[in-house]
């Protein structure tokens, strides 16, 4: 009997141990937009024979709930890898200890500037922060400078700065530039006539209703007004020698500590980085960008490597982020 029990008691041990990570199963929470993922995660189901078990963000709580989720599970954590549409929520996670660095082998060839440099997490698949330009329009914006450009007086619209990559964005701005040089900018913004958006779409229908000349939305938001044949064009910002460059927000897929599948994790990890994902997430309605070079760009959009880039610290623009809040608060309100 003893050594029935002793078998039993081993069964069991294995059997647990097998359950901790099989290497055939992975938890994935996610912010991007399910329309858009899941498809990826489906495929990589079909081609490794895995089961994906993915917890998607809702639209109301976009990125934040997933996030906080993640915060509050940090002791007993249920998820192997989580998939944010931008890297801001990833530096959060990071200093709050709930990452575990992983170096994918596929992230090779995406340019340093969107790899945190510990391996925390990894960039991909971005989305471009640019200018839609109503065709109508008799001049057209070169820099996110001419949002305060006399020329442009009552003419330009952008989204909320207290929401979205709005927000990112100008943190970025922040970080790259200093506090003077953008709160003089802020305030000049506001004397020439700037009009609030609720939101990136809003801003470029407000363009494409030719309302406004111009609006700084995401390359997604252009896109979709494109493929209805709104007689919108694109303008990419700060391109010149000298200037601040484009703001872009990858995707980026991180590993979490403690993941109790970490093999699947970073097949599944591998599987998002890889050159063949981002193919199709270009190929997807969200027309999203390569940051691997030589993988086709969307057709509205010039691929990575013809575009100059703002290079910034992801970490600095979290940071920036949360101290700004008040500031852009008070901007509005005036």
């Amino acid at each position: 009997m003893k050594q029935i029990a002793s078998f039993i008691f081993v069964a069991l041990l294995l059997s647990a141990c097998s359950k901790v990570d099989d290497g055939r199963s992975v938890t994935v929470y996610v912010s991007e937009d399910q329309v858009f993922s899941e498809p990826l995660l489906k495929a990589f189901e079909k081609e490794t024979g895995m089961h994906v078990n993915a917890v998607y963000d809702s639209e109301e709580s976009k990125s934040t709930g997933v996030m906080n989720r993640l915060i509050a599970e940090k002791a007993n954590p249920q998820a192997d890898v989580y998939w944010a549409n931008e890297p801001i929520r990833a530096e959060v996670l990071r200093k709050k200890g709930i990452l575990a660095p992983y170096k994918s082998p596929n992230a090779a060839g995406i340019d340093a500037v969107f790899l945190q440099k510990e391996h925390y997490w990894s960039g991909f698949s971005a989305r471009l922060r640019l200018f839609i330009v109503s065709d109508n329009s008799m001049k057209e914006p070169s820099s996110v400078f001419d949002y305060a450009n006399a020329a442009f007086r009552d003419g330009a619209v952008i989204a909320n700065p207290l929401f979205g990559t709005t927000t990112a964005h100008i943190a970025a701005l922040f970080s790259t530039l200093g506090d003077a040089q953008m709160y003089a900018f802020l305030k000049n913004m506001k004397q020439n006539g700037i009009a609030i958006a609720t939101s990136n779409g809003e801003s470029a229908d407000l363009v494409a209703s030719g309302k406004y000349l111009f609006a700084l939305v995401d390359s997604d938001d252009v896109a979709s007004r494109l493929k209805r044949g709104e007689k919108v064009h694109v303008v990419y910002p700060d391109q010149k020698a000298g200037e601040v460059g484009i703001f872009v927000v990858p995707n980026a897929v991180m590993l979490l500590a403690h993941a109790k599948h970490p093999k699947a994790a970073k097949k599944l990890i591998d599987y998002l980085l890889s050159k063949e994902s981002e193919a199709a997430l270009a190929k997807a309605a969200c027309a999203q960008i390569p940051l691997h070079k030589g993988v086709k760009a969307p057709s509205f959009f010039k691929p990575i490597e013809q575009l100059h880039v703002m290079h910034v610290d992801y970490a600095e623009v979290a940071q920036k982020l949360m101290q700004l809040q008040p500031s852009l608060k008070e901007w509005l309100a005036e």
